[in-house]
């Protein structure tokens, strides 16, 4: 059969130098591609450009991104999918499956050895400088014995496509290989988007390698312990893959932590949960293995836990993978792979590797300074902040330089034949064109073996020509299709293993850094909303009073200026000394107050400080919050601080902001129990409220002004607090600075109200968990009953009465004042309850680990 060259194909076979996926030798299709290529024809240009740019919009609305550092685009880049996949037939990946089930198990008997017999040290198979002189290489982790069937329980490898057309290995990755998340969204996304490109086609579906993926999480807990406590450890939210740490999580139904939610008691790691300390029997690490234990690795460590490795040595806790297995990621070890799988398995490799030349034997070191222009020269323990030398395209000094550096420290070098890439079609502007590709597949054991995922993560370089197939240097990623003949299940039929109950079933087993990022997301997203309010309230009045100068409106502009100072904090603002030069310009003043991310008490730092703690929570929320969240920041992108804006134009921008907050905080209650953690996002919320409530009041209420200032003053209030009809159905009279303050302060059945949000933060906090101790209550339950008190204490007449110039409202304002202090200790209270992680332990002896 031959495939029609039409628009989609223009200039693609010109185009082909290496080898090609799609085409033979002899520019023929390859069987197993034609019936997508078939399918892709009957789709047409048209339509496909339409469902690609389906796929980049779901890609930003679903939030799946992976964070390029130092990115000018900022950290959270969106993935790229591409349209047409990447496929393998049956019969190639038979081969590939069965070579990376040895290789899996070949690196697990070496890490093995490497910390165990050391017999491939001993019987010469490899020299003791390539693991010795390898920065993963960690002593400490030496003659450790694991529980566990094997050592290695999680491998990924990098294939591409040699000159002889097999697959040929590239890369191993075994500290805490990423991908498999990516890799199953990519797979989601295209069968959502575009179901008809399957049509015909039959694929393998990695459901029973995520069932074997859980069921080795499982199996991993010392001592078979039933319905172990597994959690996954991340660096946090600016690691570049933190999107597959929170995928992987809420995918599996596991807790997502941080180094500081876990500590090191009684020779046990423990999760540090609202209401107690909870025994963790299994972690599923996303942290580099220096980092992983301060007080025996890396002393400046906040990623991992403190005296981790001597639980590990007393069995009581299984590390997936175990500290110590980047060892593996060394390419010093290639050159001798074949040796190694004859000395342990006695057979050959079944995946070749590219060939290689350790530069530490003499007679490979003088090859490879004799042929260096030819070759790629690369450290054996290579970290990203290390170049890749491709010598062909290096200048006659660089060359000479490396030269030295290899004869100065030949055993930190090895050097490899370059290859050619294959190259696969991608879709890009309306048609196909050829790109280097290279595959990540991915095994786990399955008791005395390894289960391979059927595809994997494949990614493809964004330039036609580029030679670097990498996320971080803009790299494009494809779905994965295996071919078969076999009837495949749904890819979203998974089915865990029923007995493993879900760790957090309850606000008692909340860890606690996402217990404190859910008080602080309802902080900063209330701070947030009282403030847009309070501005557009503002901007709205500048707006009518260019229709309109009267005096009496001026002079309560002005106060509304220093309000707005006031209950920012962003001082000096329109306070003090400097207000007579902000009151110049007021919008100046404004815009900043708004757009500057740098202010402390902005809008705009307010905004990125709930974007923070947002993202930090992202497993628990649903995909509707994400859009929502994420239409927030493409607003805000479109906003620059040094631009100058009209009044109507901040408006806008408020009135926009304002609903979709609004909405974030609807969706909220939809995507995680009360119980389970939106009991201190509901605390938080209330909590910013009443201080913003507080010191609204304070500004605008305490002084004495006369009646039309008065007036204008109590409407801007409630219309700042959303409470202007409420109050006019309710009182149906003049506004009154009594009335205002019942309303507002002292009414039981407004939820807007002080009174009324004191009593829920009361109640709330009241269902946290506390002190077992008979009788005892916590220092917020002290604070806050104190300020519930202090407020039903109190009457309209006494917060009234003026001082003798009648120029203020002292018992109002001390009443204010009082209640403002006892909600940040009430604040202080709780952070210190349950959000403490300042203990620290600290090494006896610096050690310096350079970075790997």
């Amino acid at each position: 059969m031959i495939v029609d060259r039409n628009i989609l194909f223009k200039n693609y076979f010109s185009g082909v130098k290496n080898y090609d996926e799609v085409l033979k030798s002899n520019m023929s299709i390859n069987p197993y591609w034609e019936k997508l290529l078939n399918n892709l024809n009957q789709i047409g240009s048209k339509n496909l450009i339409s469902k690609q740019n389906e796929i980049d919009w779901l890609m930003s609305e679903n939030g799946v991104t992976y964070n390029v550092y130092n990115d000018p685009k900022g950290m959270n880049r969106a993935w790229n999918l591409n349209i047409v996949p990447f496929i393998l037939s049956q019969n190639e990946w038979e081969h590939i499956e069965k070579g990376i089930k040895q290789r899996s198990e070949l690196l697990n008997l070496i890490l093995k050895d490497i910390y165990g017999k050391r017999e491939l040290i001993k019987n010469e198979i490899i020299p003791q400088e390539v693991i010795y002189a390898h920065r993963g290489f960690l002593r400490q982790c030496d003659q450790i014995q694991y529980t566990t069937t094997k050592h290695l329980l999680i491998h990924s490898v990098d294939l591409s496509r040699g000159p002889d057309g097999q697959l040929w290995v590239v890369n191993d990755r075994t500290q805490a290989p990423s991908g498999m998340g990516y890799a199953l969204e990519n797979r989601y996304s295209i069968s959502r988007v575009l179901p008809n490109i399957f049509k015909d086609i039959s694929i393998k579906q990695p459901s029973n390698f995520f069932q074997d993926f859980n069921q080795m999480l499982l199996d991993a807990a010392p001592q078979n312990k039933e319905n172990p406590t597994i959690v996954i450890l991340s660096p946090g939210p600016h690691n570049e893959t933190y999107f597959e740490h929170a995928y992987l999580a809420s995918f599996l139904g596991h807790p997502l932590v941080y180094g500081n939610d876990l500590v090191v008691r009684n020779g046990k790691v423990w999760m540090k949960s609202l209401k107690e300390l909870k025994q963790v029997d299994v972690i599923l690490r996303r942290v580099d293995d220096v980092f992983m234990d301060p007080l025996e690795l890396r002393e400046d460590s906040y990623l991992g836990v403190a005296g981790l490795l001597e639980v590990i040595r007393q069995q009581n806790v299984s590390i997936i993978n175990p500290i110590g297995s980047g060892i593996l990621e060394n390419s010093g070890l290639i050159p001798f792979m074949n040796a190694i799988c004859k000395y342990f398995l006695k057979e050959d490799l079944i995946l070749p590797q590219i060939a290689s030349w350790w530069c530490g034997q003499e007679k490979e070191r003088n090859y490879v300074i004799e042929n260096l222009e030819n070759l790629v020269v690369k450290r054996i323990d290579r970290s990203n902040r290390e170049n890749i030398f491709f010598c062909e395209f290096l200048n006659e000094s660089a060359i000479k330089n490396l030269k030295a550096d290899i004869q100065a420290n030949p055993y930190h070098f090895v050097a490899q034949d370059k290859i050619s890439f294959s190259t696969a079609p991608d879709f890009v502007n309306g048609k196909l064109e050829p790109r280097k590709v290279m595959c990540r597949m991915f095994s786990v054991a399955k008791n005395n073996t390894y289960s391979i995922m059927p595809g994997g993560l494949v990614r493809v370089a964004a330039e036609r020509e580029n030679l670097f197939v990498s996320n971080q240097r803009g790299g494009i990623s494809k779905d994965f299709w295996i071919l078969t003949d076999e009837p495949q299940t749904n890819i979203q039929n998974y089915a865990w293993d029923t007995s493993c109950k879900i760790p957090i079933s309850d606000i008692n087993d909340l860890p606690s850094n996402t217990a404190e990022n859910l008080f602080w997301s309802g902080r900063y997203l209330g701070r947030a909303l009282v403030t847009a309010r309070f501005l557009r309230m503002v901007l709205n009045k500048m707006n009518s009073i260019q229709y309109n100068n009267r005096k009496s409106q001026s002079d309560s502009l002005h106060f509304l200026f220093q309000s707005l100072t006031n209950i920012t904090y962003t001082f000096p603002g329109f306070v003090g000394k400097e207000r007579k030069e902000a009151l110049k310009n007021p919008l100046n003043e404004i815009q900043s107050l708004m757009l500057d991310k740098t202010r402390v008490g902005s809008f705009a730092q307010t905004m990125t400080s709930f974007n923070n703690s947002y993202y930090s929570l992202r497993n628990l929320w649903s995909k509707d919050m994400w859009r929502v969240f994420d239409s927030i920041q493409k607003l805000w992108s479109k906003f620059n601080e040094n631009k100058d804006y009209s009044v109507s134009e901040l408006i806008k921008l408020l009135d926009r902001n304002i609903t979709r907050l609004i909405a974030f905080m609807g969706l909220i209650e939809e995507s995680i129990l009360v119980e389970q953690g939106l009991l201190l996002y509901f605390i938080g919320l209330q909590q910013e409220q009443a201080m913003m409530n507080v010191e609204k009041c304070r500004s605008l209420l305490v002084f004495n002004h006369d009646k039309v200032t008065q007036y204008e003053i109590l409407e801007s209030l409630l219309t700042s607090h959303e409470s202007l009809n409420i109050y006019r159905y309710s009182y149906r009279s003049y506004l009154s600075v009594e009335n205002v303050i019942q309303l507002i302060l002292l009414d039981k059945e407004y939820p807007k109200s002080l009174t009324y949000q004191l009593r829920r933060i009361q109640k709330d906090i009241d269902r946290l968990p506390h002190s077992e101790s008979i009788g005892k209550t916590t220092q917020c339950q002290i604070f806050i009953n104190e300020a519930n008190k202090k407020i039903q204490s109190l009457n309209v007449e006494f917060l009234m009465e003026l001082n003798k110039n009648e120029s203020l409202r002292q018992n109002l304002d001390d009443v204010l004042s009082e209640l403002s202090d006892l909600l940040h200790e009430t604040s202080m209270a709780i952070s210190d309850t349950y959000f403490n992680h300042s203990y620290q332990q600290k090494q006896l002896v610096n050690q310096n680990f350079p970075l790997s």
